[in-house]
């Protein structure tokens, strides 16, 4: 006998739980299914973002900051740290720690919002009576039947073309969150998020780090000013990234991996490594969801095809976050997830594509909102900038950490603003102003005039607000 609800879940990530606690809400009677394990084979719900993702990678970068402030730093505030050591196997565990009581989280949330929770993979049987069985391949092996389907299956990450993942030498980002000791050597090819944020923890606990870039430019997608100040200081930090090389062959045996690559200057190269993380991006996640059964369209890079509003091409059937087009962020899931409960319920779920914050949590962290410089100039758009150095900052110069700017993107006649980018201290948090500040179509003057506490990190911003119109008052 198959189990009726209202709302059926399939993928328990960012994008799945919060659509299915929300539409719990809303008074649907919901379900949620999700395969992810822990060691002992229980449930993890939370995704690629909080097992293998976002929240321990956030874990990792944490730690080895502490090592390297008290490597490096301590000293100038005048503490004295002797035979300071990491212990990576406790690390790791703390991460571990760290994950489980997001995992739990998660179920007490499912509880508390009367959400059913079935552990395993789930998969389109056939359309039904009044919606579509879904079975649920776990421990014990369920038949459910939902009036709605919401899709929230995430993505994988995206292998070499002929060299699988071992996650013992050539990793993604599983692997490279559950590396036991500090490599001697470690290569990562593509300098995204994951490659960067891995790259520094890593580099911060004592690997020799590698990081080979197909693309001619740095952080392409960031703002060009911004990313050339970020790559100073990861130079300055000693990470090593090569830009504008072409993959060759990869082999692995012995004691780790070699990769042969020609440089930006047409010469042949080769590195070797202890391990290899491959970060090159990821693919849509349809695995096992049996889509052909009822006929659910995905496109030519295996996405589910969607709508604005997340509608598939089947009645009743929705798709969200990293399965569907758009960017691959947790935070856009969840925006997406919350939109279509509320669609659901006859509501107007609101996502807003031209305010979803990105950040990379490196030292610095960089974070944008909106538009870069060479997107408006390519768009012919005329515009006023302004920036403002965490150097001048008086919070910057007593946290000792005065690396890079906040800068004002803003329209020329109207002075909406049109984007902020910023690199340097707490750039995650900073960039909260500024998303707010554009979802209510804000100009850079009312930034400008809003009063920031002193001292603080977002007077920054108030003064990249203000150079916009050439007044800055602290440089």
């Amino acid at each position: 006998m198959s189990k009726q609800f209202d709302v059926i879940v399939i993928g328990g990530g960012p994008g799945g739980y919060i659509a299915a606690i929300r539409a719990a809400q809303l008074g649907f009677n919901v379900a949620c299914i999700d395969e992810w394990k822990n060691e002992k084979g229980g449930p993890a719900p939370g995704g690629t973002c909080t097992n293998v993702g976002c929240i321990p990678s956030k874990a990792l970068l944490q730690s080895s900051e502490h090592y390297e402030h008290a490597v490096k730093h301590f000293a100038e505030h005048g503490i004295t740290a002797t035979d300071v050591q990491i212990d990576v196997a406790k690390m790791i565990g703390r991460k571990d720690a760290v994950v489980k009581q997001n995992n739990d989280g998660i179920l007490y949330l499912f509880k508390k919002n009367k959400v059913s929770f079935f552990h395993g993979r789930g998969s389109f049987v056939k359309a039904a009576e009044g919606g579509y069985e879904i079975q649920v391949a776990g421990a014990a092996q369920e038949t459910l039947v939902g009036k709605q389907i919401i899709v929230a299956t995430g993505s994988n990450a995206r292998a070499l073309p002929g060299v699988p993942f071992d996650e013992e030498k050539v990793l993604s980002n599983d692997g490279a969150l559950r590396i036991g000791a500090t490599p001697k050597k470690l290569g990562l090819i593509g300098a995204g998020v994951i490659g960067l944020e891995m790259g520094s923890v890593w580099r911060r606990v004592g690997a020799e780090v590698t990081v080979l870039e197909g693309l001619p430019t740095f952080l392409g997608a960031v703002d060009e000013q911004i990313a050339k100040e970020a790559k100073k200081a990861f130079d300055k930090q000693g990470l090593k990234i090569e830009l504008g090389v072409k993959i060759g062959e990869v082999k692995t045996g012995g004691e780790g991996v070699t990769v042969a690559y020609t440089d930006a200057k047409g010469e042949a190269r080769e590195l070797a490594v202890d391990k290899l993380i491959v970060s090159i991006g990821r693919v849509p996640n349809t695995i096992g969801l049996n889509p052909e059964a009822v006929g659910l369209q995905l496109d030519e890079r295996g996405a589910i095809v969607v709508d604005a509003d997340c509608k598939t091409n089947l009645p009743g059937v929705w798709a969200v976050g990293d399965v569907v087009r758009g960017p691959m962020l947790a935070h856009k899931a969840e925006e997406e997830g919350v939109a279509v409960a509320e669609r659901i319920a006859g509501q107007h779920g609101h996502v807003n594509f031209n305010t979803i914050p990105w950040v990379i949590y490196t030292h610095p962290e960089i974070a944008w909102v909106g538009r870069t410089e060479q997107q408006l100039k390519a768009d012919g758009v005329q515009y006023k900038a302004g920036t403002f150095p965490f150097l001048a900052n008086g919070r910057a110069r007593a946290l000792g950490d005065t690396t890079g700017m906040v800068k004002f993107l803003a329209d020329a006649t109207t002075d909406e603003i049109l984007g902020v980018h910023i690199v340097g201290p707490m750039a995650s948090e900073l960039i909260s102003e500024a998303v707010v500040a554009m979802e209510f179509k804000a100009s850079a003057e009312d930034i400008a005039r809003i009063c920031h506490a002193h001292p603080s990190l977002s007077e920054a911003t108030k003064e990249a607000a203000l150079a916009v119109d050439k007044r800055t008052l602290n440089f």
